[in-house]
């Protein structure tokens, strides 16, 4: 082996005898530190050279004063050497030797992922979408749980069921107007248009209801003809209402205005401005001689025109209609002989107002006084409980009939004629006559009580093979109607007991709704 200067590199001193064999290589992370100092004035000092070409290798020169390395070893070509410098690593000098630590930054080395990571497109776009489920069930639990807890429809449902039950006392009852209609009763329906065709320049509507089994005549029931003063039994069922909500009082006091007293039928038009009247007088006399000026009262106090035919609507009434105030002798003020029928059937079951109200209805009702329609067809010891209307051209009657044998029907019937032709109310007694003879021959069954429970059935679809009771009558003698006590402000009760359902006794109302006795 030769010594040569040329291409010769120089060994660290602090190499190891054996170098160490690395599994893979560490990438470079910054510049190569280069460690400067001064020279070694030792003479043991020396270096190991390797010759690059020809395979030569010669030995470094060791220079005065320095330290002969412990072993000469031959590195191959192109590897250099790696100098190891410890961190805060101190060597005793010796003579003049001054070292210096050099911070070398460590190598970052990239972390590869595992094989049990590395996920295929499709299976992490499936983890993606589990993890959004997961996330999105979870949401909604909560989600769900809060408005469990804060469901604003509880509370409304609460706050409701609270206001019907406060309200159900004071509101007005909207009546059920769906009446059970079984079979049209055909003979007598035929009888009927024999009387209305001999007077060609009439226009008559009826309506007939057999309460015990729902036999009916409809002969243009559902035709609008003007109201006149048959509009007051719609208008009395309102005050009821309103007696038994609690906004009215029958004692309570209201006061004659100049701006209310009109012409027409009653005489309240004739009375002194400023007089005061009980509610329950202005209603017997809106009923028992019609009297426009209380009618007029009790609109205004109701509400007015507007708000009695919202209530009208809410009833199911479409034809009944205040469009100006009484005594509308043009006509303007329109219903129909249906709708009549329909109000007096409801109030007869109680549908309506409360059960003592009836009572004062019809009680009222029964003293109409005029008593030439109606009741001018009827026999002896029947009861009617009706209301009249006549305007030049138009007259009717409406009302609940009680027949001696136990029978009850409802009569409404409406001609509409010429200028106060007076056989406008020969023809209604006729037709009166006509149906009193029918159904004081009729069976009767008082113990089923057909129409007081209405079924969900067409108004004017017939029950299919229906077939009346065959039961044969049994004569009875008829017993003279009992009398009831007098009633307050000195009416009489003269309504026979036993001629329509009995009142339910119910709890007694406020006092103070009734006069004292």
């Amino acid at each position: 082996m030769s010594e040569t200067s040329d291409k010769l590199i120089p060994l660290s001193q602090r190499q190891p005898l054996q170098r160490r064999r690395r599994k893979r290589p560490v990438p470079k992370t910054g510049q190569k530190k280069v460690i400067s100092q001064q020279p070694v004035s030792s003479p043991r000092e020396a270096a190991t050279v390797t010759r690059l070409g020809n395979n030569h290798i010669s030995p470094a020169p060791i220079s005065s004063g320095g330290r002969r390395p412990a072993s000469r070893i031959m590195m191959p070509p192109g590897v250099k050497p790696i100098s190891t410098v410890k961190k805060n690593t101190q060597i005793s000098p010796q003579g003049n030797v001054r070292l210096k630590t050099v911070r070398i930054d460590k190598p970052k080395i990239e972390r590869r992922a595992s094989r049990k990571t590395r996920l295929k497109p499709m299976a992490r776009t499936m983890l993606y979408a589990l993890r959004l489920l997961i996330v999105g069930v979870g949401i909604g639990a909560i989600v769900g749980t809060l408005l469990s807890v804060l469901d604003p429809a509880n509370r409304i449902n609460s706050v409701v069921s609270v206001s019907q039950t406060t309200t159900s006392q004071k509101a007005p009852q909207t009546p059920n107007t769906s009446l059970y209609l079984s079979q049209e009763i055909t003979p007598l329906k035929n009888t009927l248009q024999t009387l209305t065709t001999t007077n060609s320049d009439f226009t008559p509507g009826v309506f007939l209801l057999d309460l015990d089994n729902g036999g009916y005549v409809d002969i243009n029931s559902n035709t609008s003809f003007s109201a006149a003063s048959t509009i007051k039994i719609p208008i009395l069922i309102a005050f009821f209402q309103d007696v038994d909500a609690g906004k009215i009082r029958l004692d309570e006091m209201l006061t004659l205005e100049k701006e209310m007293m009109v012409g027409g039928s009653g005489n309240m038009q004739y009375q002194t401005p400023g007089s005061k009247y009980t509610a329950l007088d202005l209603a017997t006399k809106m009923i028992t001689i019609s009297d426009n000026t209380a009618t007029n009262m009790l609109v205004a106090k109701l509400g007015g025109q507007e708000a009695l035919n919202g209530r009208f609507r809410s009833w199911g009434l479409t034809a009944t209609m205040i469009r100006n105030p009484l005594p509308d002798l043009e006509g303007t003020n329109t219903t129909s002989p249906r709708e009549l029928g329909n109000l007096i059937s409801m109030v007869n079951q109680g549908n309506v107002v409360s059960m003592r109200s009836r009572d004062l209805m019809l009680n009222i009702m029964n003293r109409t006084e005029r008593d030439n329609l109606l009741p001018a067809g009827l026999g002896k010891g029947a009861n009617t409980y009706h209301k009249t209307g006549d305007i030049g051209t138009m007259l009717a009657d409406a009302g609940l009939v009680d027949v001696p044998t136990g029978k009850r029907y409802i009569a409404a019937i409406m001609v509409k004629r010429p200028n106060n032709d007076p056989r406008a109310a020969k023809l209604i007694s006729s037709i009166s006559s006509a149906a009193y003879q029918h159904f004081s021959q009729a069976i009767v069954t008082p113990t089923n009580p057909i129409n007081n429970q209405p079924v969900n059935q067409p108004v004017n679809q017939p029950i299919p093979n229906y077939q009346p009771p065959v039961t044969p009558l049994i004569q009875q003698p008829i017993q003279p109607p009992l009398m009831n006590p007098t009633m307050p402000n000195g009416m009489v009760n003269n309504m026979p007991v036993g001629s329509y359902p009995p009142p339910v006794m119910n709890p007694p109302l406020t006092p103070q709704y009734y006069p004292q006795q």
